[in-house]
């Protein structure tokens, strides 16, 4: 605790008391790093500084605002998340881990930090940095995925907690496994804990947590349509559920084995939208990675030749004009796409 009070970094959400405030930040922190949400924490609060404020709005306005940050169930669960607190608890968050477990997108981790760090409750949380140092210092060599492990783990960092100002205590053991206690270089010499710790110890520090072989990361190639009509460009939204869940996009999908780009272009537009297009030129080539796969994203503009645009495979479609596409809120690989149009001014100057 002396450590962290000395060494602690000046974060947006550490200078707040305000339950809603934390809330927004653990979960934009999931799974995304510190300097990446800050400016998503600021822009997002400035826009929606209360849960009242959030739950008004349309998901449509949450998305275009998290627009690039990522893993969007998070916004799409922090929107609904919202409506039922103003609903069933009178617009103020809940307090209590039970019931902040009751609420969409808050698991175990989030509900023990919100309610620590909001409310002083004796909760603990554990995470990737509070994993590495817990293995770290109680020598823990067994695999933290499984669930006998884990277990274990919530143990020790339940015992370990103050009854004091617990919201410190677990923000102080983040931040060590943030700043000190590195998954492949742990800085042993600065640490607080090193005459404690085990795995130092025993020579071992840079060999815990144990870590599974990771599996090879699938790749896929992705072809996509910026189909024109009239001076209009089509695009549809992705049906709320599973991967970029209710953002805007260019028609397209996979390439399948043996088709050519065009012909996946056309088959893909035709089961998600029920239209006929020809394939004119390429637009863009890019490369974007997700957290559990890769692709290689072919972008071709199109013309429009048949057919009555319908949701076959989206949730809605919509012919917009080049300029209002920055209304709408699209995957980053798909913004890129736009950005490569601007530059090459087609079809339109957007």
């Amino acid at each position: 605790m002396r450590w962290y009070r000395q060494r602690a970094r000046n974060l947006p959400w550490r200078r707040t008391r305000d339950p809603y405030a934390i809330w927004v930040s653990e979960i934009m922190l999931q799974q995304t790093r510190v300097q990446a949400v800050i400016p998503y924490y600021e822009r997002f609060l400035q826009r929606f500084p209360t849960v009242q404020s959030l739950a008004r709005v349309r998901i449509d306005s949450v998305l275009k605002l998290w627009e690039g940050l990522g893993y969007y169930s998070r916004a799409r669960n922090l929107h609904e998340a919202a409506r039922q607190i103003v609903v069933r608890f009178g617009g103020r968050l809940p307090d209590t881990r039970e019931e902040l477990l009751s609420l969409p997108g808050i698991g175990a981790y989030t509900a023990g930090a919100v309610a620590s760090i909001a409310f002083d409750r004796q909760e603990p949380l554990v995470d990737g940095n509070v994993i590495r140092v817990l293995c770290r210092v109680f020598r823990i060599r067994k695999d933290p995925k499984q669930a006998e492990t884990r277990k274990q783990i919530w143990s020790i960092a339940r015992d370990l907690l103050p009854a004091r100002t617990p919201g410190d205590f677990n923000q102080a053991l983040m931040e060590l496994g943030s700043e000190v206690c590195l998954p492949r270089t742990p800085q042993c010499e600065v640490c607080p804990l090193r005459r404690a710790c085990l795995a130092r110890r025993h020579g071992e520090q840079a060999r815990l947590p144990f870590r599974r072989r990771k599996k090879p990361i699938p790749r896929y190639l992705v072809v996509v349509g910026v189909i024109e009509r009239s001076g209009r460009i089509l695009i549809d939204k992705r049906r709320p559920e599973g991967l970029l869940g209710g953002l805007w996009e260019f028609p397209g999908g996979k390439k399948r084995p043996g088709e050519s780009l065009e012909e996946a272009l056309r088959r893909e537009v035709k089961e998600e939208i029920g239209i006929r297009i020809r394939v004119d030129g390429l637009i863009a080539t890019l490369d974007h990675a997700y957290s559990h796969f890769r692709i290689r994203l072919r972008a071709f503009r199109c013309t429009y030749v048949s057919g009555k645009p319908r949701c076959l495979g989206c949730d809605a479609v919509k012919w917009v004009r080049p300029a209002d596409l920055g209304r709408y809120a699209f995957p980053a690989a798909n913004n890129r796409v736009i950005q490569a149009l601007r530059q090459r001014r087609e079809p339109a100057k957007l």
